[in-house]
C-alpha cells in the first residue's frame, strides 16, 4: 500500500513511516519543505503525485499556549490545512486518517472519554483540532485517532524535560491533578498501520493503558532512569498558562477491542522501553 504521511519531521509521523516501512508498504514521508498543508495549490499537487492510497495526518500546530496569541495561524494549519487534505482524498478516493486530540473535549470531570462523546474545546488548539475533525467528517473513508500525552525519540516532549531537570536540580513541583495516560509514538504507529491496513472506518481514542498524573509520571520516570530527585505534587492553579488544560484526559480505547485492535501496552511498559532507547534507564 502507498501511504503518505504529513508531518514526517514529527515525533508520531517519523515513527509512522518507519513501522509502514518496515511492514512493506511504501511510505512518502512530508514536512513543511515538501508540501506547506496551508497551500492548497501546494497539498492539490504533492498528494496528487504520490499517488496514495491512504494518507496518515499527523502535521498539525501544536503550541497550545502560543495558539492563543496567534489564533489565525492555528486554524489556517489545523482547520484549513486539513480542509485541503479532505478535498483531495476525496478526489483520489484514498483513505485519510486524521491525528486528532482529548483537547476537543472540556478537560472536566472524571469518566473516560467516549469517541462519540460531544465535543467542547476548551481552547484555541482544540477548537481548531475539533474544526478539522468536522472537515474529516464529511469523508466516507476517515479514521479520526484521539491520542494524548505523547513522547517519541524524534522531538521535545515531558520526558526529556524531566530528565534534563532531574540532572541539573534537587528538587521539582509536577503537577498532580491532571490525568490522562502518557502514549509511546512507537507504539502508537503500530496501531495506526493496523488501523489504516483496514476499512474499520470511524473515530477511535488510542493511548497506552494506565492512568497517572503528571507528577506520578515524573515520579515513575526518576526512578526508572535512576536519577536522585525530590519531586513534590502542586495544583495546576500553581502553574497559570496561557491556554486552559485538561484535568480530565481519559480516554475510553473499548472501540479498540470492539473493532478487533489490539491495545498498546501499559504506559509503564513503554515509558521502560523508551529510556532503553535513550539510554537513560538505570532503575
Amino acid at each position: 500500500m502507498r501511504v503518505l504521511v504529513t508531518g514526517v519531521k514529527g515525533q508520531l509521523g517519523h515513527d509512522v513511516v518507519n513501522e509502514l516501512e518496515k511492514r512493506g508498504h511504501t511510505a512518502i514521508g512530508v514536512d513543511i519543505d515538501e508540501m506547506d498543508i496551508t497551500d492548497q495549490e501546494a497539498v492539490r499537487r504533492v498528494v496528487t503525485r504520490a499517488a496514495p492510497e491512504a494518507v496518515v495526518h499527523c502535521a498539525a500546530y501544536t503550541a497550545v499556549d502560543a495558539a492563543e496569541d496567534h489564533e489565525e495561524l492555528c486554524r489556517l494549519v489545523n482547520a484549513r490545512g486539513t480542509e485541503h487534505m479532505v478535498n483531495v482524498c476525496r478526489d483520489l478516493d484514498c483513505k485519510l486518517m486524521y491525528i486528532s486530540t482529548d483537547y476537543v473535549f472540556n478537560g472536566q470531570g472524571e469518566r473516560p472519554w467516549e469517541p462519540d462523546d460531544e465535543r467542547e474545546p476548551l481552547n484555541v488548539y482544540g477548537q481548531t483540532k475539533y474544526e478539522g475533525e468536522l472537515a474529516v467528517e464529511t469523508l466516507e473513508k476517515y479514521f479520526i485517532v484521539r491520542i494524548a500525552w505523547v513522547f517519541g525519540v524524534n522531538g521535545k516532549n515531558f520526558i526529556k524535560t524531566m530528565l534534563n531537570l532531574g540532572k541539573t536540580r534537587d528538587s521539582l513541583t509536577v503537577v498532580d491533578d491532571q490525568i490522562g495516560s502518557p502514549t509511546y509514538t512507537y507504539d502508537l504507529a503500530r496501531l495506526l498501520v493496523d488501523m489504516v491496513e483496514t476499512e474499520k472506518y470511524g473515530r477511535y481514542h488510542a493511548t497506552n493503558e494506565g492512568l497517572c498524573s503528571w507528577y506520578e509520571f515524573a515520579c515513575e520516570i526518576f526512578k526508572e532512569a535512576g536519577i536522585q530527585v525530590k519531586v513534590s505534587p502542586v495544583s495546576s492553579d500553581r502553574y497559570p498558562a496561557r491556554a486552559k488544560r485538561p484535568m480530565n484526559s481519559r480516554m475510553d480505547k473499548s472501540k479498540l477491542r470492539d473493532m478487533g485492535f489490539e491495545p498498546m501496552p501499559s504506559w509503564q511498559d513503554a515509558l521502560r522501553r523508551y529510556l532503553e532507547v535513550l539510554g537513560e534507564r538505570r532503575g
